[in-house]
């Protein structure tokens, strides 16, 4: 009897190990293409011209990212797990391409210097938010609340260019992706407790990717602007 409830228990940690490797396989599948088509992107001066030559092409860009994580939210319950998987990886293709715009105003050994304190401190925040015994639900409530906040203000701070309210936003919002990145990831050890390898769970891995993504992307764009030192 003992044996056969360890076994049950083995296989339920086998299977939660499964579905958060995946989670963190198609975010780092996302990254490198996102890091991919931002290089080729600012290499390319056809896309340059493109996309940051008028303003048609970065709006275009803007609504397609726009609507596709409208879509893929929206769509999760219908859609295939390779529908899904699809959809995030044109959707890392088309950040990368926006993304194209730090090779223009950064150096390249600021983005690698503070791509690796991105890595150090997401992290950081994944190992606490998978051991911490404190739950982080109510944080994440907080945190989304703060950011609609962020975002209401550097709508005003676009108006008004203030470049103290400028810093003081960028540390409020490192502060909302740090702790974001610390709820999501006990979100998803909550998952991967119940992870049976269905189709549903397949799906989930991959929004569980997509918020992951999303929060190391807006960190590492936060640290560049506080830190890494603009081309002259």
């Amino acid at each position: 009897m003992a044996t056969q409830e360890l076994s049950k228990q083995e296989q339920v940690e086998k299977s939660a190990r499964q579905f958060i490797s995946k989670v963190y396989a198609w975010m780092t599948v996302a990254l490198v293409v996102s890091g991919f088509a931002a290089w080729y992107t600012a290499n390319s001066q056809l896309l340059i011209n493109l996309i940051w030559g008028t303003r048609f092409g970065f709006l275009v860009l803007i609504i397609a990212e726009i609507a596709l994580v409208w879509w893929l939210s929206a769509s999760i319950g219908k859609i295939s797990a390779s529908g899904a998987i699809v959809a995030f990886v044109v959707y890392s293709l088309l950040n990368g391409m926006m993304l194209s715009s730090i090779f223009v105003v950064y150096t390249s050994a600021a983005i690698g210097r503070v791509f690796l304190i991105t890595a150090g401190m997401f992290g950081a925040m994944t190992l606490y938010g998978m051991f911490t015994k404190q739950k982080l639900n109510s944080f994440g409530r907080y945190f989304m609340m703060a950011l609609f906040g962020v975002i209401i203000a550097s709508l005003l701070n676009f108006l008004f260019r203030s470049s103290v309210l400028d810093i003081i936003i960028s540390i409020v919002t490192l502060v909302i992706f740090i702790g974001l990145t610390a709820y999501d990831t006990q979100k998803i050890m909550k998952a991967a407790a119940h992870y049976d390898g269905s189709e549903m769970f397949q799906k989930a891995a991959v929004i569980s990717a997509l918020e992951l993504y999303l929060d190391f992307i807006n960190i590492f764009l936060v640290l560049l602007r506080l830190f890494g030192r603009s081309q002259d």
